[in-house]
């Protein structure tokens, strides 16, 4: 049951979130800013030979060069949980025919768990946060003062969104393609992985790489 201090806990609380609301895969912030949101892929850079590097650096830093925007690099890293994968182990061994296969499956689960358990396995995403914040003109705005119907008033503003979200989305593009050029595949998040991901930022010991929308 919730009482009146939770509420009124939850609406404090709620004061320092700076999200309005998410529509469409965009963030709608509560200043009048946008935010979207691309996960990306990862390069084992390690791995590269040193004229691979040396392009995958130039890429990315030619596309760096061409942005006349801020964006945000996010790494998520995240403690994996894998009691679902020992659980599907131990029904796996239930299931084996041979007394062989049931103990290595069962010596098996059991160096996991202890591995697991004496170390950290980390699970890591990227994300890029793009920004766009819109441009309101002096005689838009008056214009849209003016208007005394409340229906051509929420008329104008889901123009204003549609537009403001095409401008988003060039730039989302726009980000995606300087990634790809480096190796990396960038994909805009949709609404429910949007909500997500921010579920997650705000509940600081489910992340340790909280995404700062205000930056």
């Amino acid at each position: 049951m919730t009482t009146a201090t939770d509420a009124s806990r939850a609406g404090k609380t709620q004061q320092f979130v700076p999200i309005k609301e998410i529509r469409d895969g965009v963030i709608v912030l509560k200043d009048g800013g946008y935010r979207g949101i691309l996960i990306c892929s990862a390069i084992n850079f390690g791995l590269k030979s040193e004229d691979e590097q040396h392009a995958i650096t130039l890429g990315f830093q030619n596309f760096l060069n061409t942005l006349d925007f801020s964006i945000q690099i996010v790494i998520n890293s995240r403690r994996m949980d894998l009691r679902p994968y020992l659980s599907l182990l131990e029904e796996k061994a239930a299931e084996q025919k041979t007394e062989l296969m049931r103990i290595q499956l069962r010596e098996y689960v059991e160096f996991i768990r202890s591995f697991a358990d004496q170390t950290n396995i980390m699970t890591k995403s990227f994300y890029v946060v793009v920004s766009y914040a819109p441009r309101v003109s002096a005689a838009s705005a008056v214009s849209f003062l003016r208007r005394d119907s409340v229906a051509t008033k929420k008329t104008a503003s889901e123009t204003s969104f549609e537009e403001d979200r095409a401008q988003l989305e060039q730039r989302l593009s726009l980000v995606a393609a300087g990634l790809a050029g480096t190796g990396v595949r960038a994909v805009p998040l949709g609404t429910e992985e949007t909500i997500e991901l921010l579920y997650r930022s705000f509940n600081p010991g489910e992340l340790e790489n909280p995404i700062r929308l205000d930056s």
